[in-house]
């Protein structure tokens, strides 16, 4: 394996920079009294206003594995890939009128997470652990799918291999994550987000300008990469085929759902100052699915250049089709500017992994109240702890294992759409229904991945003589509403419903 000497020295000067932003944000908008309590620490003080949000979610949901694995998808399986920018699109509207209604409830009663806000609308203690567990585990493989990031950058500049020579690098930069993370919680990631979106928008503005030109124009690179994926063992095409229709548009709809449920989400919502903050950013994202659907493009690039991955190993495409089409200083610009892509979200993550464990397993199942320190010294050594088997994970088990674990994620956190989004408009449903309807929609969805041997999310669904191919996740909720609903009228038949709600109409207009 070659190491890229020129790229390596820009890759290692623009990530000190970013560990350099990363330290200094510990001291940026720091209150008097210090970074001493949950709400500091994990939230910034809930002080964000517009611009900060914007590119803390920007770069909260636009991972480096986003840039890495949607190429990677088109590049390995043509249209089917680019469900990723339906998706981003069908999200916005839905932010717009959920997560406000969300964040004015959570900002009047203090709540951190939104299984604090499950806790105080249904006054169900389980139903709150649910839902945070699940939120912990979708985030485990997410987090690792940030290394995992990370780790084909390092192979693309000619620091992997096995042994040490592979691992050393990763370790060294998320050890510097972990310690900046520590130190500065929210504010770190919220820093870094605006270097990683700059340099994202160079890297793809090159991208799109330069790259056609030397490959003679979209139109060849169109046609080339049809070819080729149609010559590959499993063909595919640059278009949809009738039978993939409906995969597509329930993994762009069901994605889109799980999207905004997603801990790290969460947590870069409620940091903002107001709702109007959150409503500002519904209508500016939308430039991120722009960027997003140009990014998607460069796994046909890849195939019109000409680049050969490993068989198991398409997550690489990209790294390698930058080394190869640009000078070596600007390709280790473009694999910093991914690798800098995997910082904030893997900082916002183990944040967001962080408060939920300490607020909603800690917080609720130890009888001792914990102090607003005790409360943020429990959640700093807990997103240590998260960051550390994240990259233990990566380093010992395989690529494929950590994008599988992922494709549960997904189905996973799509299950507390009902108590989380329902409940941000109605008190109807009955809590242990929902627990009913939670437990139902896990267990279906994890069936369905399984048996698909964690290979693919769309799964043939078998219905009145007629075979259906659709997003796991998606089957999995309609059963998981079905059984929450009848089970909320089997109750109130009975008169059982359960009436507690901490919340009143007020906390959510205004």
């Amino acid at each position: 394996m070659t190491l890229h000497t020129t790229a390596l020295a820009v890759f290692i000067f623009l990530f000190l920079l970013v560990t350099v932003a990363g330290f200094w944000a510990a001291r940026w908008r720091r209150p008097v009294a210090g970074i001493h309590s949950l709400e500091e620490w994990g939230l910034a003080g809930r002080s964000f206003g517009t611009w900060i949000t914007w590119f803390l979610i920007g770069g909260d949901l636009y991972t480096a594995y986003t840039v890495i694995a949607v190429p990677a998808a088109l590049y390995a399986g043509g249209a089917m890939g680019f469900f990723a920018v339906p998706y981003a699109v069908i999200a916005y509207p839905y932010m717009m009128l959920v997560l406000p209604r969300l964040w004015k409830v959570c900002h009047a009663h203090g709540y951190v997470t939104f299984a604090d806000f499950v806790r105080g609308r249904y006054g169900n203690r389980w139903l709150s652990l649910a839902v945070a567990l699940t939120g912990i585990l979708a985030l485990m493989p997410y987090i690792a799918l940030q290394l995992v990031g990370m780790k084909v950058v390092f192979a693309a500049i000619g620091l992997g291999g096995e042994g040490w020579r592979g691992e050393m690098p990763l370790i060294v930069a998320f050890v510097v994550l972990a310690t900046y993370t520590y130190s500065s919680g929210l504010r770190a990631p919220a820093v870094i987000a605006i270097v990683k979106d700059v340099m994202l928008y160079i890297m793809v503005a090159a991208a799109i300008i330069i790259l056609p030109l030397k490959l003679g124009g979209y139109a060849h690179i169109f046609a080339a990469a049809n070819t080729a994926l149609g010559a590959a063992a499993k063909p595919s095409s640059i278009f949809l085929k009738p039978q993939q229709f409906l995969g597509y548009s329930t993994l762009a709809i069901g994605s889109a759902l799980a999207l905004m449920m997603y801990p790290h989400t969460a947590t870069a919502v409620l940091s903002a100052k107001d709702s109007n903050v959150i409503r500002r950013n519904a209508a500016l994202l939308p430039a991120y699915s722009f960027l997003l659907g140009l990014i998607a493009l460069l796994g046909f690039v890849a195939l019109a250049a000409g680049i050969v991955t490993p068989k198991d190993g398409t997550s690489i495409a990209v790294p390698l089709l930058f080394m190869k089409m640009f000078p070596e200083w600007f390709a280790g610009f473009c694999l910093a500017a991914i690798a800098v892509g995997a910082l904030v979200p893997a900082a916002i993550m183990s944040i967001a992994a962080a408060n939920l464990f300490t607020r909603n397993l800690v917080g609720e199942f130890w009888h001792v109240k914990l102090s607003h320190k005790a409360e943020s010294t429990t959640a700093k050594l807990v997103s240590l702890a998260v960051k550390f088997g994240a990259l233990a994970f990566v380093l010992r088990l395989q690529t494929a294992t950590a994008i599988q674990m992922q494709l549960l994620g997904g189905i996973w956190i799509a299950q507390i759409v009902p108590a989380v989004v329902l409940g941000a408009f109605t008190r109807w449903f009955n809590a242990w229904s929902l627990l009913c309807g939670w437990a139902a929609g896990m267990a279906w969805g994890t069936w369905m991945a399984w048996q698909l041997q964690l290979k693919s999310s769309v799964y043939p669904l078998h219905l009145f003589g007629s075979t259906y191919a659709m997003y796991a996740a998606v089957p999995a909720l309609v059963l998981n509403l079905a059984i929450a609903t009848i089970g909320t009228l089997v109750a109130r038949a009975f008169n059982a419903h359960c009436t507690m709600d901490a919340t009143v109409n007020e906390d959510y207009i205004g």
